[in-house]
């Protein structure tokens, strides 16, 4: 049954409180069924982290698990493994949002970037990520990450260039938005501790925002999620029906509407609790063992 089907859009404008876990479930494999806009690739498996060595095997056998459900994926830094992963992608059809990793090694950034740069010009980026909530972490100032910003402009070909962070640091740091070609923004109705009933409303709040700071610049949603598992942060709980709802929201919203999304993420990953707490290890599609979890 398609998305666009009748009957199933019929079952979609029901209140997704109204359905049972099942048919939360069965809906979630529709969506999924019909193709949603994007995913972040997730890349380790249970026991590894950053800093492993990865199969070409291990890379390929995910992308292949991902390839009916989404046109792209996003990946996360320009080196090793990671290159590997967007060389694949395009070779199984997928477009690219691809990053270059930047942090407080500056040493490691210049690697970075000429590794995005370098990707880009083989053919492998259909969009370029110069870095992913840096100032958020307070690792780079503005200054050097526009420079970052210009640098690759300048050498990728008019593939768009943008930054990745949350969607408020666009409307507070406006150099960094006039230096983009995209605004990439991550919208987090849990991590602002938003309760599930809201979730929704408030997702499309962190948009307007986004748009508004863009000032006609193209908006992408380089993640949105909700973890199935896990510790409560303020209003927002971690469940399994909540993940269900939360995922059938987002897309509809995304396919009514058109709005670029890539949703977070594709794979449960055990080492992001060191970062995250426990809900770190829950925000998949797929659990670790790379099983649907619906």
């Amino acid at each position: 049954m398609s998305f666009r089907d009748d009957k199933f859009l019929s079952l979609l404008g029901k209140n997704l409180d109204d359905l049972s876990e099942m048919d939360l479930k069965d809906t979630s494999r529709k969506i999924l069924n019909d193709s949603i806009h994007g995913l972040c690739f997730s890349l380790y498996e249970d026991g590894q982290e950053p800093g492993n060595q990865i199969s070409d095997e291990q890379i390929i056998r995910r992308l292949k698990i991902l390839q009916p459900y989404t046109k792209w994926i996003r990946t996360f830094s320009s080196l090793d493994e990671h290159a590997r992963i967007a060389k694949f992608a395009k070779e199984l059809g997928f477009k690219t949002l691809v990053g270059a990793w930047l942090s407080s090694d500056y040493k490691k950034n210049e690697e970075e970037i000429d590794g995005l740069i370098s990707l880009c010009n083989s053919g492998c980026v259909d969009v370029a990520a110069v870095g992913n909530e840096v100032i958020y972490r307070k690792e780079l100032d503005e200054i050097t990450l526009v420079k970052y910003l210009n640098k690759t402009r300048s050498k990728v070909n008019g593939i768009p260039v943008g930054y990745v962070d949350a969607y408020y640091e666009f409307r507070d740091r406006p150099n960094v938005t006039d230096a983009c070609d995209v605004i990439l923004a991550n919208c987090y109705p849990f991590w602002e501790g938003c309760s599930a009933e809201y979730s929704l409303l408030y997702a499309k709040d962190m948009f307007q925002e986004a748009l508004k700071a863009a000032k006609g610049k193209r908006v992408i949603i380089t993640e949105t999620g909700w973890p199935s598992h896990g510790s409560s942060l303020g209003g927002a709980q971690p469940s399994y029906k909540n993940y269900l709802k939360y995922f059938i929201n987002t897309q509809l919203w995304s396919k009514s509407e058109d709005i670029e999304m890539f949703y977070f993420s594709s794979f449960d990953e055990s080492w992001k609790v060191d970062a995250e707490g426990d809900v770190g290890a829950f925000w998949g599609l797929w659990d670790k063992s790379e099983n649907l979890k619906f």
